[in-house]
């Protein structure tokens, strides 16, 4: 059986809120530190394009069925014909985005930079709570939980009789570092760069593809069938005004 444990203060003031507050400085120093080292690259002016035209053609997309037939079908041929239109790629001139991202140095160099600016400060922290705060029992959630969340509740404590809802301070330190996403959204802003999950997320993919985006929005373009709305207003009206009157 689960047993009960009485929380001392201390743990408290010299535990839980130090290290609470440190996490927080350090996410805020990180987004500081990694603002200072971001180097500004002039965005490439035929990405700019190819993203613009993406965005009109979603547009025409979505607003497709107010505007007259005879004027769809050109703007359709405009975007997606197989001679010149703008969303066509031919084969030989698609992009290797990932070939693309490692012949560029600035590339590569800002990532290692984003890369060091996430581990350094982790490993660093990690080793602070690991050697002054492990194996204290620092808090308790206030609703019970299943076994399945022990291990990532109770890491570096040993102890089965103790109850699930007890948090260590190791494990306090990891519900810190991954659930401070909305508090540094707060204090510093949308676009923040001390998300980590975001950020390994990036470490994992590759840049931005355009030939795949725009052979995708002229797929879409082409399946698209027009109807146009605008004639069908009149009657529309004349129903939603019988509703009212009825």
């Amino acid at each position: 059986m689960a047993e009960d444990l009485v929380l001392d203060t201390a743990i408290r003031d010299w535990v839980l809120i130090p290290l609470s507050v440190v996490m927080v400085l350090i996410g805020v120093l990180r987004y500081f530190v990694s603002k200072l080292m971001r180097s500004f690259q002039v965005p490439d002016p035929k990405i700019v394009k190819e993203g613009q035209v993406i965005v009109r053609a979603r547009n025409l997309r979505a607003a497709a069925n107010f505007i007259p037939p005879k004027s769809f079908r050109s703007r359709r041929v405009y975007f997606s014909n197989e001679e010149n239109g703008l969303l066509f790629v031919p084969k030989g001139q698609a992009q290797n985005a990932q070939a693309q991202m490692f012949s560029d140095p600035n590339m590569a160099m800002d990532m290692m930079k984003k890369n060091l600016s996430m581990i350094i400060p982790q490993t660093l922290t990690f080793a602070w709570v690991n050697f002054f705060f492990s194996g204290f029992v620092a808090a308790k959630i206030p609703f019970p939980l299943t076994q399945r969340f022990r291990s990532m509740l109770q890491n570096g404590i040993d102890l089965s009789t103790v109850d699930v809802s007890y948090v260590s301070s190791r494990s306090w330190y990891f519900l810190n570092l991954f659930g401070l996403r909305g508090l540094f959204s707060l204090i510093l802003g949308e676009e923040n760069a001390t998300d980590d999950t975001q950020r390994m997320m990036q470490m994992s993919g590759f840049g931005f593809d355009p030939s795949k985006s725009l052979s995708a929005e002229k797929d879409g373009l082409d399946i698209v069938q027009h109807e146009w709305a605008l004639p069908k207003f009149e009657h529309r009206a004349e129903a939603v005004l019988k509703k009212l009157v009825n």
